[in-house]
């Protein structure tokens, strides 16, 4: 099978959520032992990944230095951490097939996503990123031209868009790696947002891509049978927290939608993901997986995790 594997941003830090060069190299490991578990069973895999706390570091030091030298543009530090992420992941899963003796190829394609250019958010940004700073400091950062807001006591944190995904623009990239053998990583953070100019041409924007919206739409462009969101739990939980939680195991895409709109899913958390696999899942009639990374070669064969299938 071809399998859209979407690791966490937080996938890629250590479990006190530090991003030093080091943690990440080291989530890399465990991430691609997964990936070489699915590999060993001779499944075409696609990884596309978050990249929040990789950007939430490259805009403190943008903050850092905004007095000295101009901010790095929302799009470059997506761009950035995707081929550095790209990279990293590729070492690591070269180092554990090696050591597993299977014969496979990776490579990394800088991805970018298409957005309206009249989607709302650009006229309202709501998206919060990065830390809260002082009035004095966010006030630099508003005169090189972002948007910051005053979120009372914490300070001012800054907002951008976060624009509806649709198109993958190289995509006809990465499905010629993948025919050619390829296991690819793309589309990190969602994609670098672009959108289309009057002219035809495309322009990079400051904006924020939904992570696992992103990783939906890939699997559908790129035909994956399964797509696959690793997450820190084994399941999808309803009335999460309580005594009568339950694990959600095999159920179909209208259950799913039912208990979304019942509010068991946390918009911060749990609630794109489960936007994200319905989403799939509706658009191509395949099956949506939400799960751990220890569980996920057992969650593509249906059997472990929140397996969602068509009504």
């Amino acid at each position: 099978m071809r399998v859209l594997l979407a690791l966490g941003g937080n996938a890629m830090t250590n479990a006190d959520g530090r991003a030093r060069p080091e943690d990440q190299i080291a989530a890399a490991q465990v991430a691609m032992a997964a990936v070489a578990g699915l590999l060993e069973h001779d499944h075409d895999v696609v990884i596309t990944h978050g990249n929040g706390p990789q950007v939430g570091n490259l805009l403190v030091k943008n903050e850092l230095a905004a007095a000295v030298v101009p901010p790095v543009p929302l799009d470059w530090c997506g761009a950035q951490t995707q081929a550095t992420l790209g990279f990293v992941l590729m070492d690591a899963l070269d180092r554990e097939l090696a050591i597993r003796s299977v014969d496979r190829r990776s490579a990394a394609v800088v991805t970018r996503t298409l957005v309206d250019a009249d989607d709302e958010g650009f006229t309202t940004p709501t998206k919060p990123i990065g830390r809260h700073l002082p009035e004095a400091e966010a006030k630099v950062l508003v005169g090189h031209g972002e948007t910051w807001e005053d979120r009372g006591e914490k300070g001012w944190r800054r907002v951008v868009a976060s624009p509806e995904p649709q198109e993958i623009l190289d995509a006809p990239a990465v499905l010629a790696l993948i025919e050619a053998g390829f296991v690819v990583v793309a589309n990190g953070g969602g994609g670098i947002p672009h959108v289309r100019r009057p002219d035809g041409s495309l322009a990079g924007v400051e904006a924020v891509i939904d992570k696992d919206l992103g990783a939906a739409l890939l699997a559908d462009t790129t035909a994956a049978d399964v797509l696959v969101i690793a997450t820190d739990v084994p399941n999808a939980v309803i009335r999460w927290g309580r005594p009568d939680a339950e694990p959600l195991g095999r159920l179909t895409v209208a259950e799913l939608r039912t208990h979304a709109a019942d509010g068991h899913f946390a918009s911060g958390s749990m609630g794109p993901k489960v936007d994200a696999v319905c989403r799939f899942v509706e658009a191509t009639g395949r099956t949506g997986v939400i799960t751990s990374l220890d569980q996920i070669t057992a969650a593509v064969a249906g059997d472990a995790g929140t397996v969602v299938v068509p009504a």
